[in-house]
Order: C-alpha cells, then sequence, then structure tokens
C-alpha cells in the first residue's frame, strides 16, 4: 500500500453557484465541488497558492489526495478536471472525484530497480539507462502499490527491459497497450568508442 498519498487541503463552501464561486475567487480561493462515493456533492474552495503549487508539479489529474476539509472525514480523491481562465490560464474551478476502495484509478507509480550486482551487463561496465522511471498504471484505489519492481540479475549489455518483463501488483495493469520499454543496458561510452575505432580500421 503506497504510504505517501499527499493531502489536498480544502474548506467547506458555504454557498453555491456562480455568486459563491466568484467570491471565493475574489478571497483567493478556487472554488470546486467533490462528488461520488455514493454521497452527496460537497462545496469546496481550495486556497489559490496552494492549488497552483499542486498544478506545477505536474500530473495534478493521476495523482491520488487524501482531501482534509474541516467537520468531514478524510476521503481519497481525485481531479477529474480543472477549468481555466481562457484568457491568463490560471485555474478557477476545480472537479474531485471521491474513490471507494475499489475504484479503479490510473496512477503513476515509481519503478525500483534490484539487483545491481547480480547483472553481468552491469559488471562490465553497461550503463542502466532508464527510460520510464514511473509507469501509468490502472490499479484498485484501496490496495496501491509503493512501486514497481525491475529485477536486474542477469541482464548482459544489449539487453532491454519491456513492461511485459516487470511482475505487476495482482490487479494492476497497464494504461498503455503495447509492450513498452523501461529501460536498458548500454555499452559503456568507452567500449562504443572502441568498438566504432575497430569498424573504422576494417573499413
Amino acid at each position: 500500500m503506497a504510504g505517501e498519498i499527499p493531502d489536498l487541503i480544502a474548506e467547506a463552501r458555504a454557498g453555491t453557484g456562480k455568486g459563491a464561486a466568484r467570491q471565493a475567487r475574489r478571497d483567493g480561493k478556487v472554488p470546486g465541488i467533490v462528488y461520488g462515493g455514493g454521497k452527496d456533492p460537497l462545496a469546496i474552495q481550495i486556497p489559490f497558492n496552494v492549488l497552483l503549487k499542486q498544478l506545477k508539479q505536474g500530473r495534478f489529474l493521476s495523482t491520488l489526495f487524501n482531501l482534509k476539509v474541516e467537520g468531514q472525514e478524510d476521503v481519497r480523491v481525485i481531479c477529474r478536471g480543472v477549468q481555466r481562465d481562457v484568457v491568463k490560464d490560471l485555474p478557477t474551478h476545480v472537479d474531485l472525484m471521491r474513490l471507494r476502495r475499489t475504484s479503479k484509478v490510473a496512477l503513476f507509480i515509481p519503478v525500483e530497480f534490484v539487483n545491481h550486482e547480480a547483472s553481468p551487463g552491469l559488471k562490465r561496465g553497461g550503463v542502466l539507462t532508464v527510460v520510464r522511471p514511473e509507469v501509468e498504471l490502472v490499479v484498485t484505489a484501496g490496495d496501491i502499490p509503493d512501486h514497481i519492481t525491475v529485477d536486474l540479475a542477469g541482464r548482459a549489455i544489449g539487453d532491454v527491459i519491456h513492461i511485459s518483463d516487470v511482475t505487476l501488483p495482482e490487479g494492476a495493469k497497464p494504461t498503455i497497450d503495447r509492450d513498452f520499454v523501461i529501460a536498458n543496458i548500454s555499452a559503456p561510452s568507452g567500449l562504443v568508442s572502441a568498438e566504432a575505432a575497430e569498424a573504422a580500421d576494417e573499413e
């Protein structure tokens, strides 16, 4: 289970409608709505600077948050939309969806590489080139893995590691259908240069 689900702190918004939303914006807040999960929608507002910081960090739409609203139980949410000002491109409204533990959600999961010392390719001076340090997976909200593991044991120079080579957590699957590359082990630059020089001599 992922241990570090970031908190998203918001406030309950008293009114609804355009007037209340405009007032929230005047107060330096971004209005929003929380829906789903078998409960009534909840009108909220998030401090503008807090939301902008989260948006600048990237992947806001595929990050699971622990929503904290005073007077309400904490709930896991994922953003389903951010409306922006057409001129300034700044957030003006946010839609958050509550997730049940059984809900399926697409999230970026970090990739961890193990057994470096058991890789013949790395022992020979090969270089591990990580193409995807994170992989987007569809996972169950109640069972989100901290990471997926790539075993480098037995990997030689020239080996390419695809998503199909990785054992994924039960119930998880990639959002991309094709068998994409996660990493490869390339020859050290010195070896490449030497081989290129040899090839040039032969010519």
